[in-house]
Formats: structure tokens, C-alpha cells, sequence
């Protein structure tokens, strides 16, 4: 499939009575790797689902393409290339890896290149082909995340949303899933990824939106946002 631009302005959206986000406006290019960093709570995951349809926004407008994504069923947003591995990796624990990866399958486009998309997933993942028969949720949580990105990539997406990937996991396990993340990203896959890890985010990414309580606050070139005395002071520990 071809690269599409994913783009917002003026979101709104929450949860009942609550706003989580205030006319948020973001762009990604086919082929980028965009960041949304911001602390806990800032509305990343909220922004996220908005993208997968998971949560149908208040105001504003989301495209995809052609495609209006907030008049689009959820279920079908997986048929237009948009995947989505959520926080904390939802993965189901009974199911094996490949059983899992099946699940990401299952839009009819994906049934049929089924397994041309699974020896992909083996060869980006190894550890994932050493591991087809075992229960997901016994494996280790970077195992796990292996199995959760590539469940998505099973859909042969075009644009991937990934939500918090390095959270929980031990440091060396970090640096581990970016390196991944560079390396789909180098196979030209457009890349949306949300993360409170933002000296590690900046490195991977060619651009960021900073997220604060739901409103964009800033927004540039990873290098920019890096070298700011603001970004610096209130993100990355600097000064």
C-alpha cells in the first residue's frame, strides 16, 4: 500500500465531563517517525486512541488519507494500514505467540498474505520464531512487546501507533525495543510513538509534539526539541 498523511487540527476529546485534550493538532508524514512525548497523564494515550478509533473525538477533525478516521467504524481503521500496539501490550496471555500473531491477521488483506507477513514478523523478531508455541503470557515483557509489535505488523500496516512501547521494562530492554523501532522505521514505515521516555524518543524520531495537559506546547525537529533549555529543563533533566 502507499503512504498516506495522517492529520488532526482542533481535537477535542475525553471522557464524559472530563477533556483530555484541547484542539490538538498534529501531522505525520508517509515515511516519518513522529514522537508525542509529555508527562503522565498529559492526554498521549488519548491522542492514540483517537487515531484507532477507539475513542471518537468531540470536536475537530482526523484524516487518514482520504480517509475520515472519526467517521470510520474502529474495526475497519486496520483495512486503511493504521495499527495500533497499546500500552501496556495487550496481548492475550492463553494464546501462543503465533496464535497471537494470527490475531493481527484477520482484516481479509492480511488473511491472504498470512504467511508472507508471518516469515517478515520471524525475521525482524527471532526470538519471537524460538518462542511460536509458547503462551504469551509467560514470556518476558520485552518478549512480550517483540510479540505486540509484531502482531501489529501482521496487517501490513501503514502507519504504526505505538503507545508507551518501552514502559515497564528494564533499561537494557529499552534500548533494545528502539533499536527495533529504528529498524522498522528504516524499512520506510511511518511511525507514530507516544512515550514518557523522552531523551530515548528523541533519538529515534524525526520530529516530536510536546503534549502538557492536553495541549500541544511545542513542536519541531527532534534535534531542536533536544537542544531547548525549556524542553531540556522540564523533560530531560538538563539545564
Amino acid at each position: 500500500m502507499e503512504g498516506a498523511t495522517l492529520s488532526l487540527e482542533g481535537i477535542r476529546a475525553g471522557y464524559g465531563d472530563f477533556q483530555a485534550l484541547f484542539d490538538v493538532g498534529l501531522k505525520v508524514s508517509p515515511g516519518e517517525a513522529v514522537g508525542v512525548v509529555g508527562p503522565n497523564g498529559a492526554g498521549k494515550t488519548t491522542l492514540l486512541r483517537v487515531i484507532s478509533g477507539m475513542l471518537r473525538p468531540k470536536a475537530g477533525t482526523a484524516r487518514f488519507g482520504s480517509t475520515d478516521i472519526a467517521a470510520t467504524p474502529a474495526h475497519m481503521l486496520p483495512g486503511i494500514g493504521i495499527a495500533h500496539v497499546p500500552e501496556n501490550r495487550r496481548l492475550f496471555p492463553h494464546l501462543t505467540v503465533e496464535e497471537n500473531l494470527k490475531v493481527g491477521a484477520y482484516i481479509p488483506a492480511a488473511r491472504r498474505r498470512y504467511a508472507e507477513r508471518e516469515a517478515y514478523v520471524f525475521d525482524m523478531f527471532p526470538r519471537l520464531k524460538e518462542r511460536r508455541h509458547q503462551l504469551a503470557g509467560t514470556m518476558s515483557g520485552g518478549e512480550q512487546q517483540m510479540c505486540a509489535i509484531g502482531r501489529a505488523l501482521m496487517s501490513s500496516p501503514r502507519i504504526l501507533l505505538l503507545d508507551e512501547p518501552s514502559a515497564g521494562l528494564a533499561p537494557l530492554v529499552v534500548a533494545q525495543v528502539f533499536a527495533l523501532v529504528q529498524r522498522i522505521r528504516a524499512e520506510g514505515l511511518t511511525v507514530l510513538i507516544v512515550e514518557q521516555n523522552v531523551a530515548q524518543v528523541l533519538r529515534v524520531v524525526d520530529r516530536a509534539y510536546v503534549l502538557d495537559a492536553g495541549h500541544v506546547v511545542a513542536e519541531g525537529s527532534s534535534a531542536a526539541l533536544a537542544s531547548d533549555p525549556k524542553i531540556r529543563s522540564a523533560f530531560l533533566g538538563g539545564h
